[in-house]
């Protein structure tokens, strides 16, 4: 044994993260003691300090059990009434919020009132484990799932109340309790397991000496099977070798009355051989009627909670197909049940057992002999004949023989049948394989009636007529046979071409999708067409509370959103159809990945409609690229943040570096003319005092934009810049950034272009007006000594567009389109040397926030720079006319 399969071995024993434990106590029937073993080491549990709460004990009315209850902290009961009855059921809610260390829950497989939460109590349980809290249970081998067909074979009772294997199989540890059945008798006679009426009844129908055996042979077989499973993980614990697990098992099942008891039969056989099993049925394309819908759904369905895997195959052919995909899966035995005897069968081939015991080489194959039980009394059910196919058997057969009487005349006797073999070919294609020999009966008859001397009789005088006919009969019904296969498997290649089609037309819809509600887009874009089911998909919001995100506006109801709720927090299917809350009107499915639910599918059917298990395994795949799509669009965002972070970070690191130089040389110079005014006083003169207090000012301006500049990056990257707009002169803007630049435009020539007659800009003017001021700055700062400078203003179409020119070193064509990143310009560009390079990212941010653009031309006389700050202009308001 390697060193992995005993760490996993020994990883295994530990409880898993903040999943409680669970403790059955098994018996053979009631009576025995279950209840009574359970509060028994409960107290022994509650001496030793651990929090003990009773969910719910059923005494039956014993005094032992319920004096061992009564010393016990108790959970009160939900009662709710349901057709006039009030009805009793455990608080899972109040045990969930009371929290203890160890809850006690009688009767595991018990069914719950309608209108609960869960169906079967024992999926209560398991959402208690889920919260950490232990549980001790009690249940007779009776309710076990797989043993439903031993117990009706021995007791002539169906058991309806059923629990699945794998719930006793996951028990931390499993107790049983036996006592012999003649004291269990004697028990019953007394009076201590139900009242005298009730125990009379008991023994005359159920507990007779034989079924109590029996029962109890069951229970140990049960207890035996989980001791070995247990001492098999010892010996892997220890690093010594153990049973493994080798193969697979395979049940083939189809939609006839023996479909469940197969499936509980296999469930067994896997148990007892540590095998994963797995369900498998071949839809050929043949027509079935809505029983056996019913029952291939219903034994679908038990597959699923007994453990095993439900795998559907499309072909025409079922033996084969089974033992292709037993390669596939390196299965190591076929279950199957015995073929029905039908005369078609023998007469076109055996069935699937007896080709599966000839054709599968290396493979084991066990046959289920049927069950020779009756089957339990119920209301006679018609069945549905497609009567239009024999119908069209029929006319095909009657225009067959028109034609062929009407090319009898020019054509030989021989090549009459073909026209006959026509129509069965067409009936086959047409139908199935039951109108299709009908048709070739009837085309017979037809043929020998009308053709075959004497005409107009069925008798046959020569013996070479007879051969003729029995030829015929015979490649009519192997033509009808292969035709109807066709197209059987041509029916199966089109449902699997639809749901191909779905999951690729779908898939393609969210390759284009990029974000979160791209995604919802596509898949509600995708999901409306179907006519027959209506869908939702739902999300949390910032506070944690479901909402619509896609499907339009809805209403739902408490139920409902409960149902919601929990399937969002289990990770699992919850409503409609489901063992959670199954009476409300939508089925939710999450849309799950490793780290849980990112959203939920909600499905409903419209009036009239259900929703079949096809549709929820179609559903089912359509959710995986659907939650893929979902989980890459938060990987997508979580990327985007990440590199927003890092941005984040580059920026701060650059402003740390810019403030040694842009903001402690201004500080620095009105310092120094500072302490040259205090320093000297009255020695220096009045020109001088003044240039020096000048400078200060100067210093402290542009020591003042610096800060502005920094406090308008801040607003633009945190979103707190506000637009109150308001309609504004251009001249005005123009007009105030020159008189606040006056003392940095003045040894510059500045030529000005502002025509008088302008429209009106629909702007936040502070903040345009602060753009205007950074481009100036910026274009001052990089033109010569004297340079010159222009600033036109224009209407360009729909625009109006301020540019600013300079005869500066210029900005290089393949790094104009870098020039506004505030990371690129730190140490290169228009703006490199003195300041924060902010400026112009600001005037991008405050640009584009107004829904405009800035463009980066050639300078004056193809020298320099330009920059032309472009905002858009809306239809400008009516005046009002003044009354004279």
């Amino acid at each position: 044994m390697s060193d992995s399969e005993r760490a996993d071995a020994l990883l295994a024993e530990l409880p898993r993260e903040g999943r409680g434990r669970l403790k059955v106590f098994l018996g053979a029937a009631p009576g025995v003691g279950k209840t009574y073993a359970m509060l028994q080491a409960a107290h022994a549990q509650l001496r030793q300090g651990v929090r003990v709460l009773a969910g719910i004990v059923e005494t039956h009315g014993r005094s032992e059990t319920e004096a061992l209850l009564g010393g016990l902290p108790q959970q009160p009961l939900v009662r709710s009434e349901y057709r006039g009855v009030q009805l009793e059921e455990m608080d899972l809610d109040g045990l969930l919020k009371a929290a203890p260390q160890l809850a006690l829950v009688d009767e595991l497989a018990h069914s719950n009132a309608p209108g609960s939460r869960h169906a079967k109590r024992w999926q209560d349980v398991q959402e208690l484990l889920s919260a950490g809290i232990d549980v001790y249970t009690t249940v007779n081998v009776q309710h076990l799932e797989s043993l439903n067909d031993h117990v009706r074979g021995i007791t002539g009772v169906q058991v309806r109340e059923t629990l699945p294997d794998w719930v006793l199989q996951e028990a931390f540890e499993l107790v049983l309790i036996d006592l012999p059945p003649r004291e269990l008798l004697e028990r019953l006679r007394d009076g201590k397991v139900y009242v005298p009426e009730q125990a009379r009844a008991a023994i005359d129908a159920f507990f007779t000496q034989t079924n109590l055996t029996a029962l109890r042979e069951l229970a140990m077989q049960t207890a035996a099977a989980q001791v070995d499973a247990d001492l098999a993980h010892g010996y892997r614990s220890l690093g010594q070798d153990a049973p493994a697990l080798r193969g697979r098992l395979l049940v083939g099942v189809d939609g006839d009355a023996q479909a469940e008891r197969l499936v509980r039969h296999a469930s067994r056989v896997a148990q007892r051989r540590h095998l994963p099993w797995s369900l498998v049925h071949v839809d050929n394309g043949r027509l079935r009627d809505e029983t056996a819908r019913q029952r291939l759904q219903a034994a679908q369905q038990l597959a699923e909670r007994l453990g095993g895997e439900v795998v559907v195959l499309r072909a025409g052919e079922v033996a084969n197909t089974l033992i292709q995909h037993a390669l596939e899966r390196r299965a190591s035995l076929v279950l199957v049940g015995q073929s029905r005897d039908r005369l078609r069968r023998r007469w076109f081939g055996a069935g699937v057992a007896a080709r599966l015991l000839r054709e599968a080489h290396g493979l084991e194959i066990n046959v289920l002999d049927r069950d020779a039980q009756p089957e339990p009394v119920s209301a006679p059910v018609a069945r549905a004949w497609a009567w239009r196919h024999y119908l069209l058997a029929l006319l095909a057969t009657v225009l067959a023989s028109a034609l062929a009487w009407g090319v009898a005349g020019v054509l030989a006797l021989p090549n009459i049948s073909l026209v006959f073999l026509a129509a069965v070919l067409l009936v086959a294609v047409r139908s199935s394989l039951g109108p299709a020999l009908v048709c070739a009966a009837l085309s017979f008859l037809a043929y020998d009636f009308l053709f075959i001397p004497p005409n107009f009789s069925l008798s046959i005088q020569r013996e070479e007529d007879v051969l003729t006919l029995v030829f015929f009969l015979l490649m009519a019904a192997l033509t009808g046979n292969l035709a109807a296969r066709q197209r059987r498997q041509l029916q199966a290649l089109r449902e699997t071409q639809e749901q191909t089609g779905q999951l690729l037309d779908l898939t393609r819809r969210l390759t284009a999708a990029t974000d979160r509600q791209a995604v919802f887009n596509a898949a509600s874009h995708h999901l409306e067409g179907w006519t027959d089911v209506q869908m939702c998909l739902l999300e949390r919001d910032a506070e944690g509370r479901l909402q619509v995100a896609s499907g339009g506006a809805l209403q739902f109801n408490d139920t409902e959103r409960a149902a919601a709720d929990w399937a969002w927090q289990h990770d699992q299917a919850a409503g409609l159809g489901s063992d959670t809350l199954p009476n409300g009107r939508w089925w939710w499915w999450p849309l799950s990945v490793e780290e849980g639910p990112l959203a939920l599918l909600g499905v409903r059917p419209r009036e009239g409609q259900v929703l079949t298990a096809q549709r929820r395994r179609l559903l089912k795949a359509l959710s995986q690229p659907l939650a893929q799509a979902l989980a890459r669009a938060r990987l997508a965002d979580q990327l985007e943040a990440a590199r927003l972070h890092g941005e984040t970070e580059q920026l701060r690191s650059a402003l740390l570096a810019s403030v040694s130089h842009d903001l402690r040389t201004p500080l620095t110079a009105m310092r120094g003319s500072i302490d040259s005014l205090l320093a000297l006083g009255e020695a220096i003169s009045q020109h001088d005092r003044r240039e020096l207090l000048e400078g200060t000012r100067d210093e402290a301006e542009r020591l003042d934009r610096y800060i502005q500049n920094l406090l308008d990056m801040t607003r633009l990257g945190h979103g707190g810049l506000k637009l109150a707009r308001d309609w504004v002169a251009p001249t005005d803007i123009v007009g105030s950034a020159l008189s606040r630049l006056r003392v940095v435009l003045a040894p510059l020539q500045l030529r000005t272009e502002v025509p008088a007659e302008l429209p009106l800009l629909f702007v936040h003017a502070a903040l345009i007006e602060q753009a205007l001021i950074n481009v100036l700055e910026n274009a001052a700062r990089f033109s010569p000594a004297h340079g010159r400078l222009e600033l036109r203003v224009s209407v360009e179409g729909e625009q109006l567009c301020l540019a600013v020119a300079d005869e500066g070193p210029g900005i290089a064509p393949q790094d104009r389109a870098r020039i506004f990143d505030m990371f690129y310009t730190a140490a290169r560009g228009d703006r490199g040397g003195q300041g924060t390079g902010l400026g112009l990212a600001i005037c991008q941010g405050m640009i584009g926030a107004h829904g405009g653009q800035i463009r980066v031309e050639d300078g004056i006389d193809g020298r320099g720079t330009c920059i032309t700050l472009c905002l858009p202009l809306p239809a400008q308001p009516e005046l009002d006319s003044e009354t004279p």
